[in-house]
């Protein structure tokens, strides 16, 4: 059994004037750790994860693996909404995410990612780790259970909400197409092309934060230190639910979900 990983990070959004800061290291982080497990990694960081090198990428990675290998994605960046033209979404928006040439070149939306996940041999295992963002918002927090945003405490926390409006990088034809979103709960799209294990809700937004001085993801921090506590045996589900532990919480409202079937939700983390 061979296993394979993508590991996508951006910070650089030209003509956005919405620059992040921790996504190149989540990637680095994400990197690091499936080496460890015996993946073979590639990477996009900034101006390499275009929109054209990404679905190359992606669909390079899922030709590479055969039956009863292992494939990961992890992507943190930019997400968004633009209108949905299929008719498959209840609220009438297609989630996204945004790649470095966005505003030159577009958009990724879960139907475009649903192709490219589909075409992967038979039997091969992918799961998509995503640290971005939709919009809206929760009410209800866990106890905050991770570390300063700075080592002074007296700094004040920098946090930045890893969504980029929709405006950014659509006409205006097209903005206007858009009109008013209706918050809602996330839910299972119906077809598990793979196991996705998302930092937030699509009613949600993920953010962007500093811990100890270093910038991360609040939820790729979370799910990196909680994976290290984990038993060798663990499942997905098990991961899944000692991140919930750590959020929501007080600083970092977002809700981190698993979406897939059962059976996607029994497999061994990162294994065969």
């Amino acid at each position: 059994m061979k296993r394979f990983a993508l590991c996508i990070g951006i910070n650089d959004y030209p003509g956005t004037q919405s620059d992040l800061s921790g996504c190149v290291n989540d990637g680095q982080d994400w990197s690091k750790e499936l080496r460890k497990r015996g993946f073979t990694v590639s990477q996009l960081f900034d101006k390499k994860a275009r929109r054209k090198a990404i679905l190359e990428a992606m669909t390079a990675t899922l030709d590479r693996a055969k039956s009863g290998d292992s494939v990961v994605f992890t992507f943190s960046g930019h997400g968004s909404f633009v209108p949905d033209r299929d008719g498959d979404e209840p609220d009438g928006f297609d989630e996204c995410i945004c790649p470095h040439d966005v505003v030159a070149n577009g958009n990724i939306t879960d139907d475009t990612l649903f192709e490219v996940y589909s075409s992967r041999p038979s039997g091969v295992r992918l799961v998509v780790i995503s640290d971005s963002c939709h919009s809206g918002s929760v009410a209800r927090f866990a106890p905050i259970t991770t570390p300063p945003t700075m080592r002074s405490k007296r700094a004040s926390p920098q946090r930045l909400v890893r969504f980029l409006p929709p405006g950014t990088f659509l006409s205006k034809r097209e903005s206007g197409r858009l009109g008013t979103r209706v918050t809602r709960r996330a839910s299972p799209p119906g077809r598990h092309a793979g196991l996705l294990l998302a930092g937030c809700q699509d009613s949600e937004y993920s953010y962007d934060a500093w811990f100890g001085g270093r910038p991360n993801g609040a939820f790729t921090f979370v799910a990196l230190r909680e994976l290290k506590k984990l038993k060798p045996t663990a499942k997905y589900r098990d991961w899944h639910r000692a991140i919930r532990r750590a959020l929501p919480s007080q600083q970092y409202p977002q809700t981190p979900n698993l979406f897939g079937s059962s059976a996607m939700k029994g497999w061994k983390v990162f294994g065969g």
